[in-house]
Order: structure tokens, then C-alpha cells, then sequence
């Protein structure tokens, strides 16, 4: 495996991220979220798929500079779902 193939992370990896987190309660952002979400008509999966695009900015960063996961700047982008307009930064 190359060394570019193990920086990859998968929606599938995002998703048992975000199911992990559930479960444990941590953050605890994650389940206000999915709670939020499903509140106002979003589906679970959708809920869960665009939790794991707001997960995936923040590991993204991590990896690119790499830097610590800045689980504040992560909780702002849960509370911005759905709307995903920082997606275009």
C-alpha cells in the first residue's frame, strides 16, 4: 500500500466514526446533532452522511497540515447542518 492510499479515509470509515461517537455519547454535539436534524424531517442516513461530510473537513485538515483535531471548529460545522455552505472553503 502506498503512502497516499493510507492518508485515504472512507465515507464508510466517516460513518462508523460518526456511529462510534453516538454511541460513546462524545462529543456530545454529535448526538444534539442527529437529534436536530431528525426533528426537523432529515432522515437518519442523511443525518449521518452529512455529519460524516463535517467530520471529514475537520480529518482533512488534520492529515493536510497536519495539526491537532479541533473538535470546536468540528462542533461548527455540525451546528451549521444542514446547511453546508463551508464545503466551498
Amino acid at each position: 500500500m502506498t503512502e497516499k492510499q493510507d492518508d485515504f479515509v472512507t465515507e464508510e470509515t466517516l460513518i462508523e466514526t460518526i456511529e462510534n461517537q453516538l454511541e460513546d455519547g462524545q462529543p456530545k454535539k454529535v448526538k444534539e446533532t442527529l437529534m436536530r436534524l431528525m426533528m426537523t424531517g432529515t432522515s437518519r442516513e442523511d443525518a449521518i452522511s452529512a455529519m460524516a461530510c463535517a467530520l471529514a473537513l475537520e480529518v482533512y485538515d488534520v492529515m493536510k497540515n497536519d495539526v491537532p483535531f479541533n473538535e470546536k471548529r468540528y462542533s461548527e460545522h455540525l451546528d451549521a447542518l444542514p446547511d453546508m455552505s463551508w464545503m466551498e472553503e
